[in-house]
């Protein structure tokens, strides 16, 4: 398989660009798409804005700023994934766009380049079956903000092999990451305990039990926890907490993980959290 150098992210994106730029970081090439052209090179742009930021907090040198700028080139297109060593998806948190996006990469990238998912709930065994190298297929689980945060889970499919998770964690690694290493098993370590927490938070807002407010002060002094669950939730997207229910319900079979009707209720009207300007809180 040899050693990764140049890494294609596919979703330009607040988590596609954050996995670039700590991709970018460690020193290898970066390769950065998206649907067009304009929107990887918007995607650079702004992670360009997040490190102007540390550098004017002195986190960051000018010349180092540039340098990781320089690894990242903005593409017009999976075609030109072509010569990558490994492609990172990034895209939204669903089965049927994943596994066209796949087919995708597996028809243009190299034999032995390995294919990622950044998906956090879907099973990277069913991805993997949609191409030729479930063997060179893994889970590449990220958390936002990439950068700050610490954790990436890998998760092997059924046919994943040791050389592609040898690999896939010496990435991750080199890119200053802590790995939990899970089994592919539906929302995986961190999300198989954290979106029930979520969800049950809903149920207990729709049952009256207190306000927004006060279950999320609850939970920071309670639980000593950052945020609480509905700020969390807004900070994830509300749509994306609603795909990880389904997926945990879906795939677990149990009716502890049916999503809230009051969470269905948020994303049918589009309070999809802070992307949107609203979810549980206003932004």
């Amino acid at each position: 398989m040899g050693d990764i150098a140049v890494v294609g992210v596919l979703g330009a994106g607040q988590m596609g660009g954050g996995i670039a730029q700590v991709i970018a970081a460690s020193g290898l090439q970066v390769k950065l798409a998206d649907m067009d052209l304009a929107t990887s090179e918007r995607g650079k742009v702004a992670i360009a804005g997040r490190l102007e930021k540390q550098v004017q907090r002195g986190r960051l040198s000018a010349e180092d700023c540039e340098s990781l700028l320089e690894r990242i080139v903005p593409v017009a297109a999976i075609a030109d994934f072509a010569d990558v060593d490994m492609a990172i998806e990034a895209a939204s948190e669903n089965f049927e766009l994943k596994q066209k996006l796949f087919q995708q990469l597996d028809a243009v990238c190299k034999p032995e380049a390995i294919l990622a998912s950044n998906t956090s709930s879907i099973s990277i065994t069913l991805m993997a079956a949609a191409t030729s190298r479930p063997d060179r297929f893994i889970g590449m689980h990220f958390f936002n903000p990439v950068p700050a945060m610490k954790l990436v889970e890998v998760i092997r499919g059924l046919a994943t092999s040791e050389e592609t998770y040898t690999a896939t964690k010496s990435l991750a690694e080199l890119a200053g990451k802590e790995v939990v290493s899970c089994e592919d098993k539906a929302g995986f370590v961190v999300n198989r305990l954290l979106l029930p927490f979520l969800n049950e938070a809903c149920f207990t807002l729709e049952e009256g039990v207190s306000t927004i407010e006060d279950i999320d002060k609850a939970v920071n002094l309670g639980l000593n926890h950052p945020m609480g669950p509905f700020a969390l939730a807004d900070f994830i997207g509300l749509d994306t907490c609603l795909a990880i229910m389904e997926v945990l319900h879906k795939e677990l079979g149990e009716d502890k993980y049916r999503p809230a009707p009051l969470l269905r209720k948020y994303v049918a009207a589009g309070w999809l959290g802070k992307k949107s300007g609203r979810g549980f809180y206003e932004y």
